[in-house]
């Protein structure tokens, strides 16, 4: 008998018996995948709280004072967390603002993916990675005529985001196989960012290590560039809830939503801005070559094991989350790069779900 028949049991002897009808409760793995998501949601609301502290300790005033005495007891937090680890990293403000944004970006990119995944445009992720190494080097060189003081990653969205709509036009347009737009995009825009950052190192006064962007190091999460993560994060979230229903319609049928006189075009649109605006905001935990990872790998997994598209989902974000934490956990204890751990441990996680669903197959076999 299949976990289905066996919850509708009760009912139908209710129903034969005259006894009053219960509804019956959710199954324990939907209440534990719930709170799962809440606590991810208060650790999101934490981390948020640290960015806005770290932004606003700055500003005179009553609020500055107010953020400084906060911001000041999340290092005497990480001084016990160091005690008691053996470690010298999380009394430091940059830990926490690669954990901050770490928190958030593994929230918005399974949150974004599962809908790449599920339309099979897995690798757009990675073509708008390396559009966004571009991106880095543009805003490199413009720095350095126009002596711009802001963060290299608002130059990064901008391109990449105008990448991801161009991206989007030329496989409308483009005869043929429709993954060669990508396999064009992908590989002509790291050619790009490679040059120019090849051709501006006699001249340009920003220091450029190439190796940071490429497989992600904590030193370049600034205090601008975790704001900016944090306030794309909010965007993203409040983009997909409020359009959750659409995504979900052009996702699985598409052609339905063509006659429902859906706007299929703005909607692909939108996911393919969304996923450029999380590419940057997490190539700075992961780098340039392994950040669709964080798009790809937790969905795959979460799929193995799922029963639904909405569960799909919820597991996305919990398997990223985990990665995310164990992964730079272990980069901080044992000095490895934050990237390489992350993707490493999600990929742990998909091999544990696809023995748990062949477990789950050979159970129902015999």
């Amino acid at each position: 008998m299949t976990t289905e028949q066996s919850d509708e049991a009760p009912i139908d002897t209710a129903e034969e018996t005259g006894a009053s009808i219960e509804t019956p409760s959710r199954p324990l793995r939907l209440r534990i995948e719930e709170f799962g998501l809440w606590l991810t949601g208060v650790l999101a609301l934490l981390m948020l709280g640290f960015v806005l502290a770290d932004w606003v300790r700055t500003m005179p005033g009553v609020a500055g004072e107010t953020a400084q005495i906060a911001f000041d007891q999340v290092l005497v937090i990480g001084e016990w967390v160091d005690f008691y680890l053996g470690t010298s990293s999380f009394q430091h403000p940059f830990t926490w603002r690669q954990i901050s944004t770490g928190v958030l970006v593994g929230i918005v990119g399974p949150l974004v993916g599962v809908y790449l995944v599920h339309r099979q445009m897995a690798l757009i992720g990675e073509t708008l990675a390396h559009t966004a190494f571009a991106g880095v080097a543009v805003g490199i060189l413009f720095v350095a005529f126009t002596g711009w003081e802001g963060s290299l990653l608002v130059v990064a969205l901008i391109v990449s985001v105008l990448a991801a709509l161009g991206l989007q036009w030329l496989t409308e347009h483009t005869s043929g196989y429709g993954d060669v737009p990508i396999a064009i995009t992908l590989t002509g825009s790291f050619a790009v960012g490679t040059l120019l950052i090849s051709w501006g190192r006699d001249f340009v006064s920003v220091p450029i290590d190439i190796e940071q962007f490429l497989f992600g190091n904590m030193s370049i999460v600034t205090v601008e560039g975790a704001r900016i993560v944090a306030i794309l994060t909010v965007v993203v979230v409040a983009l997909v809830a409020v359009n959750y229903k659409q995504f979900l319609f052009i996702t699985f049928d598409e052609q339905a939503a063509r006659v429902a006189r859906l706007n299929v075009r703005g909607y692909e649109a939108l996911l393919i801005a969304m996923t450029a605006v999380v590419v940057v905001g997490a190539m700075q935990i992961l780098g340039v070559i392994l950040v669709a990872g964080l798009l790809v790998i937790p969905v795959a997994a979460a799929s193995q094991v799922a029963r639904s598209f909405r569960e799909t989902l919820y597991l996305s974000v919990l398997i990223g989350q985990a990665s995310i934490l164990l992964g730079i956990g272990a980069s901080i204890v044992y000095s490895l790069p934050s990237g390489g751990t992350v993707i490493v441990v999600a990929i742990g996680w998909y091999l544990l779900s696809i023995a748990i669903a062949d477990g789950r197959r050979a159970i129902a076999t015999h």
